[in-house]
């Protein structure tokens, strides 16, 4: 039997008041997705409000143009309209948009949860706010003494982001009892906890790919 992943996207554009443009990391889907095809799996995508997201401008510079990719994210289906029953793993991509439209969204929250019981679920980068409202089926927070990781303060200085944000990532976590480890700024880094898995920032994103897929065939 096919195992199947769902990668989720934010819907979200705008950098705070900055007036710049954000949205999902080119590079925390693109990687995951062609691992998780040349691994046999059965990939589809979803975003909080459906339709096209919006990729953050700074994550395609030097990037080549993938006609196949643009396709697939046209007509994108939306996250309230998707029925968690259907996979066996979760992704969340990354992207600072995730720090505006992942955190408070009832139907993420309730995805993560449900996909959580009996499957796998991923987070990468910012991706990982999408834990936040996550529950376990005794209504503790998902990440509530697990060992996760995901973009940190260090990092978040590093790219001049920290005043932008709505709140630190980190010290959310933090706060819901998760036991966060962080390697080096911009450094591959994963944890996984069972069946939680994460990582820290781009350069994560095979990795953690990796380890998913290794979850998957464990299961």
């Amino acid at each position: 039997m096919t195992r199947s992943v769902l990668m989720v996207l934010t819907s979200h554009g705008q950098f705070g008041a900055t007036g710049r443009a954000t949205g999902f990391w080119r590079e925390e889907l693109v990687t995951p997705l062609h691992a998780f095809r040349e691994a046999g799996l059965a990939v589809e995508l979803t975003s909080v409000r459906g339709g096209q997201p919006p990729v953050d401008p700074a994550s395609t510079a030097g990037a080549a143009a993938d006609p196949d990719l643009d396709a697939l994210l046209t007509g994108v289906e939306p996250l309230a309209s998707v029925d968690p029953a259907g996979y066996d793993a979760v992704f969340l991509v990354g992207g600072h948009g995730t720090m505006w439209d992942f955190p408070g969204n009832e139907s993420l929250a309730r995805l993560v949860s449900t996909i959580g019981r009996t499957g796998v679920v991923a987070a990468v980068c910012h991706g990982v706010a999408g834990l936040l409202d996550a529950t376990t089926p005794t209504g503790d927070p998902l990440v509530a003494g697990r060992t996760v990781t995901g973009f940190s303060d260090a990092e978040e200085a590093l790219a001049g982001a920290t005043g932008a944000l709505p709140f630190s990532l980190e010290q959310r976590l933090k706060d819901l009892g998760a036991d966060v480890e962080t390697g080096d700024p911009f450094t591959p880094t994963v944890r996984r906890d069972g069946r939680l898995l994460t990582g820290q920032n781009p350069a994560s994103s095979a990795s953690l790919a990796a380890a998913v897929i290794d979850a998957l065939g464990s299961r």
